[in-house]
């Protein structure tokens, strides 16, 4: 089985960037040392908000695509650990 996990950074501007990678350690390294121009790489610096446990690489590029079509609020709640709310922050 492949590994992924998601990951959230939040960004100086207070955005959030939602990623999937099968080594955080290194993705991170590459936000941090980029050269080139990228949401992240504008916005630094970032920090580390939310890493999900080990997942399918599927599983992991699946919940990623979900997430960054929440709402700002929604992702806050996931963030804060804050479960019990996700599903009432689904409404549009």
């Amino acid at each position: 089985m492949k590994a992924g996990y998601v990951y959230i950074l939040e960004c100086s501007d207070q955005s959030f960037c939602t990623g999937v990678t099968n080594d955080i350690e290194r993705r991170l390294a590459e936000h941090s040392e980029t050269m080139t121009i990228t949401y992240v790489s504008k916005r630094r610096p970032f920090k580390l908000v939310c890493l999900s446990d080990e997942l399918d690489i599927q599983d992991a590029i699946l919940l990623e695509k979900r997430i960054k079509g929440w709402r700002r609020e929604k992702k806050v709640a996931l963030i804060n650990e804050q479960f019990d709310k996700l599903p009432g922050l689904s409404i549009a």
